[in-house]
Protein backbone atom coordinates (compact mmCIF):
# COMPACT_ATOMS: atom_id res chain seq x y z
CA UNK A 1 0.00 0.00 0.00
CA UNK A 2 1.35 3.25 -1.45
CA UNK A 3 0.73 6.00 0.74
CA UNK A 4 2.35 8.26 -0.78
CA UNK A 5 0.94 7.91 -3.79
CA UNK A 6 -2.23 8.10 -2.51
CA UNK A 7 -1.89 11.02 -0.92
CA UNK A 8 0.16 12.72 -4.34
CA UNK A 9 -3.64 12.00 -6.18
CA UNK A 10 -5.55 13.34 -3.16
CA UNK A 11 -3.47 16.85 -3.62
CA UNK A 12 -3.67 16.91 -6.91
CA UNK A 13 -7.55 16.43 -6.48
CA UNK A 14 -7.30 19.34 -3.65
CA UNK A 15 -6.29 21.67 -6.63
CA UNK A 16 -9.36 21.33 -8.57
CA UNK A 17 -11.65 20.99 -5.74
CA UNK A 18 -15.19 22.83 -5.83
CA UNK A 19 -15.48 25.17 -3.00
CA UNK A 20 -19.28 24.55 -2.99
CA UNK A 21 -21.36 22.33 -1.05
CA UNK A 22 -21.84 18.63 -2.47
CA UNK A 23 -20.81 15.09 -2.00
CA UNK A 24 -17.49 13.85 -2.94
CA UNK A 25 -16.47 9.99 -3.37
CA UNK A 26 -13.06 8.53 -3.05
CA UNK A 27 -12.13 5.39 -5.43
CA UNK A 28 -9.33 2.94 -5.46
CA UNK A 29 -8.22 0.92 -8.50
CA UNK A 30 -10.55 -1.49 -9.14
CA UNK A 31 -12.67 1.78 -9.10
CA UNK A 32 -14.34 0.23 -5.67
CA UNK A 33 -15.74 3.36 -3.74
CA UNK A 34 -13.93 3.58 -0.43
CA UNK A 35 -15.70 6.51 1.45
CA UNK A 36 -18.01 8.76 0.08
CA UNK A 37 -18.69 12.47 2.32
CA UNK A 38 -20.91 15.61 1.77
CA UNK A 39 -19.08 19.15 3.13
CA UNK A 40 -20.00 22.61 3.18
CA UNK A 41 -17.51 23.48 1.17
CA UNK A 42 -15.64 20.43 -0.09
CA UNK A 43 -12.14 21.61 -1.13
CA UNK A 44 -12.18 22.48 2.32
CA UNK A 45 -13.02 19.40 4.08
CA UNK A 46 -10.69 17.12 1.51
CA UNK A 47 -7.58 19.46 3.26
CA UNK A 48 -8.18 17.28 6.27
CA UNK A 49 -7.69 14.46 4.92
CA UNK A 50 -4.04 15.40 3.79
CA UNK A 51 -2.69 15.92 7.66
CA UNK A 52 -1.84 12.33 7.84
CA UNK A 53 -0.67 12.24 11.44
CA UNK A 54 -3.85 13.86 12.68
CA UNK A 55 -5.95 10.90 10.93
CA UNK A 56 -6.74 7.74 12.33
CA UNK A 57 -5.30 4.46 10.97
CA UNK A 58 -8.66 3.45 9.39
CA UNK A 59 -8.68 6.44 7.30
CA UNK A 60 -4.61 6.61 6.52
CA UNK A 61 -5.38 3.44 5.08
CA UNK A 62 -7.95 4.82 2.81
CA UNK A 63 -5.81 7.35 1.81
CA UNK A 64 -3.18 5.36 0.51
CA UNK A 65 -5.54 2.97 -1.81
CA UNK A 66 -6.83 6.74 -3.04
CA UNK A 67 -6.76 6.25 -7.20
CA UNK A 68 -9.03 9.32 -8.03
CA UNK A 69 -11.95 11.15 -6.23
CA UNK A 70 -14.93 12.35 -8.07
CA UNK A 71 -17.48 15.16 -7.19
CA UNK A 72 -20.83 16.17 -7.08
CA UNK A 73 -22.21 19.61 -6.40
CA UNK A 74 -25.15 20.71 -4.82
CA UNK A 75 -27.44 23.76 -4.34
CA UNK A 76 -27.82 23.36 -0.13
CA UNK A 77 -26.30 21.43 2.66
CA UNK A 78 -29.96 19.39 2.82
CA UNK A 79 -29.43 18.53 -0.89
CA UNK A 80 -26.00 17.01 -0.10
CA UNK A 81 -27.12 15.06 3.18
CA UNK A 82 -29.93 13.06 1.30
CA UNK A 83 -27.24 12.45 -1.90
CA UNK A 84 -24.58 11.44 0.95
CA UNK A 85 -27.02 8.71 1.96
CA UNK A 86 -28.29 7.16 -1.31
CA UNK A 87 -24.72 7.00 -2.23
CA UNK A 88 -24.03 5.37 0.98
CA UNK A 89 -27.04 2.53 0.81
CA UNK A 90 -26.30 1.93 -2.28
CA UNK A 91 -22.37 1.40 -2.63
CA UNK A 92 -21.93 0.34 1.03
CA UNK A 93 -18.14 2.02 1.05
CA UNK A 94 -15.67 0.47 3.07
CA UNK A 95 -14.60 3.25 4.83
CA UNK A 96 -17.99 4.59 5.98
CA UNK A 97 -19.69 3.95 8.65
CA UNK A 98 -23.01 1.77 7.49
CA UNK A 99 -26.12 2.23 9.49
CA UNK A 100 -28.84 -0.82 8.23
CA UNK A 101 -31.77 1.40 9.06
CA UNK A 102 -34.53 -0.74 6.67
CA UNK A 103 -36.76 0.54 9.93
CA UNK A 104 -40.28 2.93 9.40
CA UNK A 105 -41.87 3.92 11.79
CA UNK A 106 -45.65 4.36 13.13
CA UNK A 107 -46.84 7.84 13.08
CA UNK A 108 -50.52 9.30 13.98
CA UNK A 109 -51.98 11.43 10.90
CA UNK A 110 -54.34 14.20 11.62
CA UNK A 111 -55.77 14.77 7.96
CA UNK A 112 -56.31 18.37 7.80
CA UNK A 113 -57.29 18.07 3.81
CA UNK A 114 -61.39 16.97 4.89
CA UNK A 115 -63.80 18.53 5.96
CA UNK A 116 -63.89 16.26 8.72
CA UNK A 117 -60.40 15.70 9.29
CA UNK A 118 -59.34 11.97 10.27
CA UNK A 119 -57.28 10.49 13.08
CA UNK A 120 -55.47 7.45 11.87
CA UNK A 121 -52.02 5.41 12.04
CA UNK A 122 -49.89 6.01 9.14
CA UNK A 123 -46.69 5.36 7.66
CA UNK A 124 -45.28 6.36 4.55
CA UNK A 125 -44.41 10.06 3.09
CA UNK A 126 -45.75 13.02 4.81
CA UNK A 127 -47.68 15.44 3.87
CA UNK A 128 -46.96 18.81 4.96
CA UNK A 129 -50.34 20.17 5.02
CA UNK A 130 -51.51 17.67 7.65
CA UNK A 131 -50.36 17.30 11.09
CA UNK A 132 -48.49 14.35 12.82
CA UNK A 133 -47.51 13.12 16.03
CA UNK A 134 -44.85 10.52 16.46
CA UNK A 135 -42.87 8.48 15.37
CA UNK A 136 -43.64 5.41 17.50
CA UNK A 137 -41.31 2.88 17.95
CA UNK A 138 -44.00 -0.05 17.84
CA UNK A 139 -47.26 -0.30 17.00
CA UNK A 140 -49.04 -1.27 20.58
CA UNK A 141 -47.70 2.53 21.83
CA UNK A 142 -49.52 4.04 19.23
CA UNK A 143 -52.34 2.02 19.48
CA UNK A 144 -52.38 2.64 23.01
CA UNK A 145 -51.97 6.57 22.19
CA UNK A 146 -54.40 6.52 19.32
CA UNK A 147 -57.22 4.84 22.06
CA UNK A 148 -56.61 7.66 24.56
CA UNK A 149 -57.03 10.22 21.95
CA UNK A 150 -60.51 9.08 20.53
CA UNK A 151 -61.27 8.94 23.96
CA UNK A 152 -60.68 12.67 24.75
CA UNK A 153 -61.39 14.30 21.26
CA UNK A 154 -64.05 11.92 19.92
CA UNK A 155 -62.48 12.48 15.78
CA UNK A 156 -63.50 10.01 13.23
CA UNK A 157 -60.88 6.86 12.23
CA UNK A 158 -63.07 5.73 9.35
CA UNK A 159 -62.22 5.65 5.53
CA UNK A 160 -63.91 9.16 3.43
CA UNK A 161 -66.29 6.36 1.20
CA UNK A 162 -67.47 4.57 4.65
CA UNK A 163 -67.96 7.90 6.00
CA UNK A 164 -70.21 9.01 3.26
CA UNK A 165 -72.09 5.94 2.87
CA UNK A 166 -73.14 5.73 6.69
CA UNK A 167 -76.66 6.26 7.58
CA UNK A 168 -76.56 4.92 11.46
CA UNK A 169 -73.37 5.82 13.76
CA UNK A 170 -71.50 2.85 13.99
CA UNK A 171 -70.09 0.90 16.85
CA UNK A 172 -67.12 3.75 17.86
CA UNK A 173 -70.13 5.69 18.62
CA UNK A 174 -71.29 3.78 20.75
CA UNK A 175 -68.42 3.21 23.24
CA UNK A 176 -67.98 7.14 23.32
CA UNK A 177 -64.47 6.90 20.96
CA UNK A 178 -66.40 8.84 17.87
CA UNK A 179 -68.67 12.07 18.14
CA UNK A 180 -70.28 10.58 14.44
CA UNK A 181 -70.08 13.06 12.35
CA UNK A 182 -71.08 11.03 9.63
CA UNK A 183 -74.28 11.26 11.08
CA UNK A 184 -74.35 14.63 11.93
CA UNK A 185 -75.03 13.84 15.66
CA UNK A 186 -72.25 16.98 15.85
CA UNK A 187 -72.14 20.25 14.38
CA UNK A 188 -68.98 21.30 12.01
CA UNK A 189 -68.31 23.87 14.56
CA UNK A 190 -68.26 21.43 17.40
CA UNK A 191 -66.39 19.01 15.32
CA UNK A 192 -63.47 21.71 14.05
CA UNK A 193 -63.13 22.82 17.36
CA UNK A 194 -61.92 19.36 18.79
CA UNK A 195 -59.91 19.09 15.76
CA UNK A 196 -58.09 22.18 17.12
CA UNK A 197 -57.84 20.69 20.24
CA UNK A 198 -56.08 17.35 19.17
CA UNK A 199 -53.43 20.01 16.87
CA UNK A 200 -53.14 21.71 20.38
CA UNK A 201 -52.11 18.68 22.25
CA UNK A 202 -50.06 17.04 19.00
CA UNK A 203 -47.76 20.73 19.26
CA UNK A 204 -47.18 20.00 22.90
CA UNK A 205 -50.00 22.36 24.72
CA UNK A 206 -51.37 19.41 26.87
CA UNK A 207 -51.01 21.78 29.89
CA UNK A 208 -53.28 24.70 28.61
CA UNK A 209 -55.48 22.30 27.53
CA UNK A 210 -56.16 20.28 30.46
CA UNK A 211 -56.42 23.07 32.59
CA UNK A 212 -58.99 24.92 30.15
CA UNK A 213 -61.01 21.15 30.56
CA UNK A 214 -60.12 21.60 34.09
CA UNK A 215 -62.14 24.95 34.25
CA UNK A 216 -65.25 23.80 32.09
CA UNK A 217 -65.28 20.72 34.52
CA UNK A 218 -65.58 22.91 37.20
CA UNK A 219 -68.57 25.21 35.49
CA UNK A 220 -70.47 22.14 34.55
CA UNK A 221 -69.93 21.11 38.44
CA UNK A 222 -71.49 24.16 39.65
CA UNK A 223 -74.24 24.53 37.37
CA UNK A 224 -75.23 20.63 38.22
CA UNK A 225 -74.30 19.79 35.04
CA UNK A 226 -73.69 16.73 36.57
CA UNK A 227 -73.33 14.19 33.50
CA UNK A 228 -70.54 17.02 31.33
CA UNK A 229 -68.87 17.38 34.45
CA UNK A 230 -68.06 13.33 34.28
CA UNK A 231 -66.84 13.35 30.76
CA UNK A 232 -64.83 16.48 31.26
CA UNK A 233 -63.40 14.66 34.12
CA UNK A 234 -62.80 11.46 32.23
CA UNK A 235 -60.93 13.36 29.34
CA UNK A 236 -58.79 14.84 31.87
CA UNK A 237 -57.66 11.92 33.38
CA UNK A 238 -57.17 10.32 29.90
CA UNK A 239 -54.87 13.02 28.93
CA UNK A 240 -52.90 12.71 32.01
CA UNK A 241 -52.56 9.35 30.93
CA UNK A 242 -50.65 9.69 28.46
CA UNK A 243 -47.60 11.29 29.99
CA UNK A 244 -48.04 8.96 32.96
CA UNK A 245 -45.48 5.67 33.31
CA UNK A 246 -42.60 7.89 32.11
CA UNK A 247 -39.87 7.56 35.10
CA UNK A 248 -38.58 10.22 33.54
CA UNK A 249 -40.40 14.28 33.37
CA UNK A 250 -40.69 15.30 29.89
CA UNK A 251 -43.34 17.49 30.28
CA UNK A 252 -41.66 20.74 28.88
CA UNK A 253 -40.05 18.90 25.76
CA UNK A 254 -42.53 19.88 22.47
CA UNK A 255 -40.39 17.61 20.40
CA UNK A 256 -36.79 15.83 20.64
CA UNK A 257 -35.13 12.98 19.76
CA UNK A 258 -31.85 12.23 22.82
CA UNK A 259 -29.32 10.41 21.31
CA UNK A 260 -26.43 8.74 23.20
CA UNK A 261 -23.55 6.37 22.24
CA UNK A 262 -21.83 3.59 24.01
CA UNK A 263 -18.79 1.68 23.49
CA UNK A 264 -17.38 -1.59 24.69
CA UNK A 265 -14.17 -2.56 22.59
CA UNK A 266 -14.74 -2.45 19.02
CA UNK A 267 -18.69 -2.39 19.34
CA UNK A 268 -21.15 0.41 19.44
CA UNK A 269 -24.78 1.02 20.18
CA UNK A 270 -26.02 4.37 19.52
CA UNK A 271 -29.57 4.58 21.17
CA UNK A 272 -32.11 7.44 20.17
CA UNK A 273 -35.30 8.08 22.61
CA UNK A 274 -38.46 9.40 20.74
CA UNK A 275 -39.96 12.56 23.12
CA UNK A 276 -42.88 14.62 21.78
CA UNK A 277 -45.43 16.62 23.37
CA UNK A 278 -44.13 15.77 27.16
CA UNK A 279 -44.79 11.75 25.95
CA UNK A 280 -41.93 9.94 25.25
CA UNK A 281 -42.80 7.47 22.12
CA UNK A 282 -40.56 4.81 22.47
CA UNK A 283 -36.90 4.22 22.00
CA UNK A 284 -34.92 1.97 19.59
CA UNK A 285 -30.93 0.77 19.26
CA UNK A 286 -29.05 0.81 16.55
CA UNK A 287 -25.59 -1.11 16.60
CA UNK A 288 -23.34 0.43 13.09
CA UNK A 289 -20.65 -1.23 11.27
CA UNK A 290 -17.35 -0.23 10.28
CA UNK A 291 -16.67 1.65 13.04
CA UNK A 292 -13.55 0.54 14.08
CA UNK A 293 -10.81 3.03 15.05
CA UNK A 294 -13.53 5.88 14.52
CA UNK A 295 -14.26 8.37 17.36
CA UNK A 296 -17.51 8.62 19.23
CA UNK A 297 -18.19 11.86 17.59
CA UNK A 298 -17.53 10.67 13.92
CA UNK A 299 -19.77 7.77 14.39
CA UNK A 300 -23.20 9.73 15.77
CA UNK A 301 -22.46 12.49 13.00
CA UNK A 302 -22.89 9.49 10.68
CA UNK A 303 -25.58 8.04 11.99
CA UNK A 304 -27.42 11.47 12.63
CA UNK A 305 -26.72 11.85 8.62
CA UNK A 306 -28.22 8.62 7.31
CA UNK A 307 -31.08 8.51 10.10
CA UNK A 308 -32.59 11.51 9.27
CA UNK A 309 -32.12 11.51 5.58
CA UNK A 310 -35.20 9.08 6.15
CA UNK A 311 -36.66 10.59 8.83
CA UNK A 312 -38.43 13.69 10.19
CA UNK A 313 -36.43 15.49 12.30
CA UNK A 314 -38.12 17.00 15.73
CA UNK A 315 -37.22 20.54 16.96
CA UNK A 316 -33.74 19.39 18.48
CA UNK A 317 -31.79 17.00 18.56
CA UNK A 318 -29.80 16.11 22.13
CA UNK A 319 -26.70 14.60 21.60
CA UNK A 320 -24.50 12.52 24.32
CA UNK A 321 -20.96 13.91 22.51
CA UNK A 322 -20.70 17.66 21.29
CA UNK A 323 -20.27 17.39 17.08
CA UNK A 324 -17.64 19.16 15.93
CA UNK A 325 -19.66 19.66 12.91
CA UNK A 326 -23.25 20.39 14.54
CA UNK A 327 -23.70 23.77 12.86
CA UNK A 328 -23.21 22.03 9.38
CA UNK A 329 -25.27 18.67 10.77
CA UNK A 330 -27.71 21.48 11.92
CA UNK A 331 -28.46 23.05 8.85
CA UNK A 332 -28.39 19.75 6.72
CA UNK A 333 -31.06 18.09 8.96
CA UNK A 334 -32.84 20.95 9.45
CA UNK A 335 -33.29 21.06 13.38
CA UNK A 336 -31.27 22.48 16.32
CA UNK A 337 -28.34 20.19 17.76
CA UNK A 338 -26.92 20.53 20.89
CA UNK A 339 -25.05 18.63 23.87
CA UNK A 340 -26.24 19.35 27.73
CA UNK A 341 -23.85 19.71 30.64
CA UNK A 342 -26.60 20.18 32.97
CA UNK A 343 -30.17 20.50 33.82
CA UNK A 344 -33.13 17.88 32.64
CA UNK A 345 -32.11 17.58 29.51
CA UNK A 346 -28.65 15.90 30.78
CA UNK A 347 -30.18 14.08 32.87
CA UNK A 348 -32.18 12.15 30.11
CA UNK A 349 -29.35 11.72 27.95
CA UNK A 350 -27.47 10.20 30.49
CA UNK A 351 -30.16 7.85 31.33
CA UNK A 352 -30.39 7.34 27.37
CA UNK A 353 -26.78 6.40 27.78
CA UNK A 354 -27.38 4.01 30.31
CA UNK A 355 -29.98 2.18 27.62
CA UNK A 356 -27.32 2.51 24.84
CA UNK A 357 -24.79 0.62 27.49
CA UNK A 358 -27.48 -2.34 28.17
CA UNK A 359 -28.50 -2.78 24.87
CA UNK A 360 -24.86 -3.45 23.97
CA UNK A 361 -24.30 -5.93 26.99
CA UNK A 362 -27.48 -7.61 25.99
CA UNK A 363 -26.35 -7.91 22.51
CA UNK A 364 -23.01 -9.14 23.16
CA UNK A 365 -24.00 -11.61 25.68
CA UNK A 366 -26.31 -13.13 22.77
CA UNK A 367 -23.74 -12.92 20.21
CA UNK A 368 -21.47 -14.71 22.14
CA UNK A 369 -24.23 -17.73 23.12
CA UNK A 370 -25.20 -17.36 19.33
CA UNK A 371 -21.28 -18.51 18.87
CA UNK A 372 -21.47 -21.19 20.93
CA UNK A 373 -24.54 -22.62 19.44
CA UNK A 374 -23.09 -22.36 16.08
CA UNK A 375 -20.17 -24.00 17.11
CA UNK A 376 -22.30 -26.91 18.22
CA UNK A 377 -24.26 -27.05 15.29
CA UNK A 378 -20.85 -26.73 12.72
CA UNK A 379 -19.93 -30.06 15.06
CA UNK A 380 -23.12 -31.64 14.37
CA UNK A 381 -23.32 -31.34 10.72
CA UNK A 382 -19.19 -31.50 10.32
CA UNK A 383 -18.42 -28.30 9.11
CA UNK A 384 -14.63 -27.37 8.99
CA UNK A 385 -15.78 -23.73 10.50
CA UNK A 386 -18.75 -21.50 11.98
CA UNK A 387 -21.33 -20.82 9.06
CA UNK A 388 -21.40 -17.28 8.32
CA UNK A 389 -24.49 -17.82 5.98
CA UNK A 390 -27.63 -20.11 6.72
CA UNK A 391 -30.49 -20.79 4.47
CA UNK A 392 -34.03 -22.06 5.04
CA UNK A 393 -36.17 -23.30 2.75
CA UNK A 394 -40.37 -24.12 3.04
CA UNK A 395 -42.82 -23.94 0.76
CA UNK A 396 -46.27 -23.05 1.05
CA UNK A 397 -49.68 -23.81 -1.04
CA UNK A 398 -53.29 -24.11 -0.69
CA UNK A 399 -54.90 -27.36 -2.91
CA UNK A 400 -51.65 -26.46 -4.82
CA UNK A 401 -52.81 -22.68 -5.70
CA UNK A 402 -51.04 -19.60 -4.09
CA UNK A 403 -47.87 -21.71 -4.24
CA UNK A 404 -44.55 -19.95 -2.97
CA UNK A 405 -41.55 -20.86 -1.90
CA UNK A 406 -39.78 -19.22 0.89
CA UNK A 407 -36.08 -18.57 2.02
CA UNK A 408 -34.83 -16.92 5.43
CA UNK A 409 -31.47 -16.47 6.43
CA UNK A 410 -29.24 -16.19 9.49
CA UNK A 411 -25.70 -15.51 9.85
CA UNK A 412 -23.64 -14.85 13.00
CA UNK A 413 -25.85 -12.22 14.33
CA UNK A 414 -28.99 -14.19 14.04
CA UNK A 415 -31.96 -13.58 11.54
CA UNK A 416 -30.88 -11.13 8.28
CA UNK A 417 -34.38 -10.19 7.05
CA UNK A 418 -33.08 -7.90 4.34
CA UNK A 419 -32.06 -11.23 2.36
CA UNK A 420 -35.70 -12.67 3.39
CA UNK A 421 -36.77 -13.72 -0.32
CA UNK A 422 -40.03 -15.23 -1.73
CA UNK A 423 -40.44 -17.38 -4.91
CA UNK A 424 -43.52 -17.05 -6.87
CA UNK A 425 -43.78 -20.78 -8.14
CA UNK A 426 -43.84 -20.45 -11.98
CA UNK A 427 -44.65 -23.85 -12.76
CA UNK A 428 -47.98 -24.44 -12.35
CA UNK A 429 -47.91 -28.37 -13.24
CA UNK A 430 -45.60 -28.74 -10.05
CA UNK A 431 -48.00 -27.09 -7.37
CA UNK A 432 -48.75 -30.39 -5.57
CA UNK A 433 -45.48 -31.90 -5.49
CA UNK A 434 -43.49 -30.44 -2.63
CA UNK A 435 -40.22 -32.03 -4.31
CA UNK A 436 -40.51 -30.36 -7.63
CA UNK A 437 -41.59 -27.06 -5.98
CA UNK A 438 -38.09 -27.00 -3.46
CA UNK A 439 -36.48 -28.12 -6.95
CA UNK A 440 -37.69 -25.15 -9.05
CA UNK A 441 -36.69 -22.73 -5.76
CA UNK A 442 -33.52 -24.17 -5.36
CA UNK A 443 -32.61 -23.98 -8.86
CA UNK A 444 -33.77 -20.18 -9.40
CA UNK A 445 -31.75 -19.25 -6.06
CA UNK A 446 -28.56 -20.93 -7.53
CA UNK A 447 -28.55 -18.80 -10.69
CA UNK A 448 -28.40 -15.60 -8.52
CA UNK A 449 -25.71 -16.96 -6.27
CA UNK A 450 -22.60 -14.77 -6.23
CA UNK A 451 -19.66 -15.42 -3.83
CA UNK A 452 -20.52 -12.63 -1.30
CA UNK A 453 -23.96 -14.54 -0.54
CA UNK A 454 -22.87 -17.76 -0.87
CA UNK A 455 -24.50 -20.14 1.62
CA UNK A 456 -22.31 -22.79 4.13
CA UNK A 457 -25.56 -24.38 5.10
CA UNK A 458 -28.99 -24.77 3.44
CA UNK A 459 -31.45 -26.32 5.93
CA UNK A 460 -34.47 -27.88 4.14
CA UNK A 461 -38.11 -28.37 5.57
CA UNK A 462 -38.03 -32.08 4.75
CA UNK A 463 -37.40 -35.30 4.66
CA UNK A 464 -34.86 -37.76 2.48
CA UNK A 465 -36.94 -36.76 -0.70
CA UNK A 466 -36.69 -33.31 -0.59
CA UNK A 467 -32.66 -33.97 0.17
CA UNK A 468 -32.41 -35.99 -3.16
CA UNK A 469 -34.78 -34.06 -5.20
CA UNK A 470 -32.42 -31.01 -4.82
CA UNK A 471 -29.46 -32.61 -5.15
CA UNK A 472 -30.57 -34.36 -8.10
CA UNK A 473 -31.49 -30.50 -9.53
CA UNK A 474 -28.23 -29.20 -8.62
CA UNK A 475 -26.05 -31.76 -9.78
CA UNK A 476 -24.64 -29.29 -12.44
CA UNK A 477 -23.19 -26.85 -9.66
CA UNK A 478 -20.38 -26.85 -7.41
CA UNK A 479 -21.44 -27.91 -3.85
CA UNK A 480 -18.28 -27.49 -2.38
CA UNK A 481 -18.33 -25.15 0.89
CA UNK A 482 -22.00 -25.87 1.05
CA UNK A 483 -23.93 -28.59 3.57
CA UNK A 484 -27.06 -29.45 2.50
CA UNK A 485 -29.27 -30.84 5.80
CA UNK A 486 -33.34 -31.87 5.43
CA UNK A 487 -35.05 -31.68 8.81
CA UNK A 488 -37.84 -33.92 8.98
CA UNK A 489 -40.03 -34.38 11.86
CA UNK A 490 -39.46 -38.16 13.61
CA UNK A 491 -41.87 -41.19 14.29
CA UNK A 492 -42.98 -39.23 17.61
CA UNK A 493 -43.42 -36.00 15.96
CA UNK A 494 -42.45 -33.68 18.91
CA UNK A 495 -40.69 -30.91 18.57
CA UNK A 496 -36.85 -31.58 19.04
CA UNK A 497 -36.72 -35.16 18.17
CA UNK A 498 -36.28 -34.31 14.64
CA UNK A 499 -34.43 -36.47 12.59
CA UNK A 500 -31.66 -34.76 10.24
CA UNK A 501 -30.52 -36.21 6.69
CA UNK A 502 -27.44 -35.44 4.60
CA UNK A 503 -26.37 -36.66 1.61
CA UNK A 504 -24.44 -39.88 1.72
CA UNK A 505 -25.20 -40.39 5.76
CA UNK A 506 -27.32 -42.28 7.79
CA UNK A 507 -30.39 -40.16 9.16
CA UNK A 508 -29.10 -38.92 13.36
CA UNK A 509 -31.31 -36.71 16.01
CA UNK A 510 -29.67 -33.49 18.36
CA UNK A 511 -29.51 -34.59 21.41
CA UNK A 512 -33.14 -33.45 23.01
CA UNK A 513 -33.46 -29.96 24.06
CA UNK A 514 -30.07 -29.20 23.87
CA UNK A 515 -29.41 -25.65 22.92
CA UNK A 516 -28.48 -26.60 19.30
CA UNK A 517 -31.61 -28.67 18.86
CA UNK A 518 -33.70 -25.76 20.07
CA UNK A 519 -31.77 -23.62 17.95
CA UNK A 520 -32.42 -25.72 14.56
CA UNK A 521 -36.53 -25.57 15.35
CA UNK A 522 -35.80 -21.59 15.80
CA UNK A 523 -34.65 -21.89 11.92
CA UNK A 524 -37.42 -24.04 10.25
CA UNK A 525 -40.17 -22.49 12.16
CA UNK A 526 -38.98 -18.86 11.03
CA UNK A 527 -39.11 -20.20 7.90
CA UNK A 528 -42.40 -21.59 8.10
CA UNK A 529 -43.61 -18.54 9.43
CA UNK A 530 -42.56 -16.55 6.63
CA UNK A 531 -43.65 -19.15 4.27
CA UNK A 532 -47.27 -18.98 5.35
CA UNK A 533 -47.27 -15.48 5.93
CA UNK A 534 -46.15 -15.06 2.15
CA UNK A 535 -48.65 -17.46 0.77
CA UNK A 536 -51.54 -15.77 2.88
CA UNK A 537 -50.58 -12.02 1.41
CA UNK A 538 -50.58 -13.59 -2.47
CA UNK A 539 -53.92 -15.50 -1.33
CA UNK A 540 -55.07 -12.19 -0.41
CA UNK A 541 -53.94 -9.99 -2.87
CA UNK A 542 -55.69 -12.10 -5.29
CA UNK A 543 -58.72 -12.05 -3.60
CA UNK A 544 -58.96 -8.19 -4.64
CA UNK A 545 -57.95 -9.04 -7.96
CA UNK A 546 -61.42 -8.45 -10.34
CA UNK A 547 -63.09 -7.94 -13.50
CA UNK A 548 -62.55 -4.46 -12.63
CA UNK A 549 -58.85 -4.43 -13.16
CA UNK A 550 -59.52 -4.83 -16.64
CA UNK A 551 -61.33 -1.23 -17.01
CA UNK A 552 -59.23 1.53 -18.13
CA UNK A 553 -59.04 4.04 -15.26
CA UNK A 554 -59.98 2.06 -12.40
CA UNK A 555 -57.02 2.04 -9.77
CA UNK A 556 -56.48 0.73 -6.75
CA UNK A 557 -58.58 3.28 -4.87
CA UNK A 558 -61.54 3.57 -7.36
CA UNK A 559 -61.95 0.14 -7.18
CA UNK A 560 -61.97 -0.34 -3.39
CA UNK A 561 -64.78 2.58 -2.94
CA UNK A 562 -66.93 0.66 -5.84
CA UNK A 563 -66.54 -2.21 -3.65
CA UNK A 564 -67.48 -0.69 -0.35
CA UNK A 565 -70.12 1.34 -1.95
CA UNK A 566 -72.02 -1.91 -3.88
CA UNK A 567 -70.19 -4.84 -2.11
CA UNK A 568 -68.98 -7.09 -5.05
CA UNK A 569 -68.40 -6.98 -7.95
CA UNK A 570 -71.92 -8.20 -9.38
CA UNK A 571 -73.47 -5.90 -7.66
CA UNK A 572 -71.40 -3.38 -9.79
CA UNK A 573 -71.81 -4.96 -12.95
CA UNK A 574 -75.55 -4.96 -12.70
CA UNK A 575 -75.42 -1.01 -11.20
CA UNK A 576 -77.19 1.82 -13.76
CA UNK A 577 -75.22 4.54 -14.74
CA UNK A 578 -77.09 6.21 -12.50
CA UNK A 579 -75.97 4.29 -9.56
CA UNK A 580 -72.76 3.83 -10.51
CA UNK A 581 -72.24 7.74 -10.16
CA UNK A 582 -73.53 8.05 -6.64
CA UNK A 583 -69.95 6.41 -5.46
CA UNK A 584 -67.22 9.63 -4.48
CA UNK A 585 -64.75 10.09 -7.78
CA UNK A 586 -66.79 8.54 -10.55
CA UNK A 587 -67.90 10.94 -12.84
CA UNK A 588 -70.68 10.15 -15.29
CA UNK A 589 -68.12 9.38 -18.33
CA UNK A 590 -66.11 6.89 -15.62
CA UNK A 591 -69.70 5.13 -14.62
CA UNK A 592 -70.48 4.98 -18.58
CA UNK A 593 -67.38 3.01 -19.02
CA UNK A 594 -67.91 0.73 -16.41
CA UNK A 595 -71.44 0.11 -17.49
CA UNK A 596 -70.42 -0.89 -21.09
CA UNK A 597 -67.52 -3.00 -20.07
CA UNK A 598 -70.10 -5.09 -17.98
CA UNK A 599 -73.08 -5.04 -20.72
CA UNK A 600 -71.05 -5.49 -23.90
Amino acid sequence: MNIKKGLSVLLENIKNAPEKPGVYRMIDEQNNVLYVGKAKNIKKRIVAYSKLDKLPARLQQMVAQINKMEFVIVDNEAQALLLESEYIKKLEPKYNILLKDDKTFPYLELNMENEYPVLRKYRGKRNPKNKYFGPFSNVSALNETLNILQKVFLLRSCSDSAFKNRERPCLLYQIKRCSAPCCGFVSKEGYQKSVKETVDFIEGKSKALQDELAKKMNIASENEDFETAILLRDKIRALTSVQQGNQVDYTDIKSADFIALWRINQQVCIQIFFVRSGQNTGNIPYFPTQTEDASDEEILEAFISSFYAAHLPPREIIVSTELQNSAFLAEAVGTKISAYKKGEKFRIIKRVEENAKLSLEKRIAERASNQAVLQELAEAFGLKDLPNRIEIYDNSHFQGSYAVGAMVVADRNGFNKSQYRVFNIKNSDITNDDFAMMKEVLLRRFEKMTPENKPDLIILDGGRGQLSAVHEALSGYDLSGITIVAIAKGPERNAGKEHYHIINKEEFSLPYRSAVAFYMQNLRDEAHRFAIGSHRKKRAHSIYKSRLDEIEGIGAKRKKDLLNYFGSTEQIAAASIKDLQKVAGISKKTAEKIHNYFNK
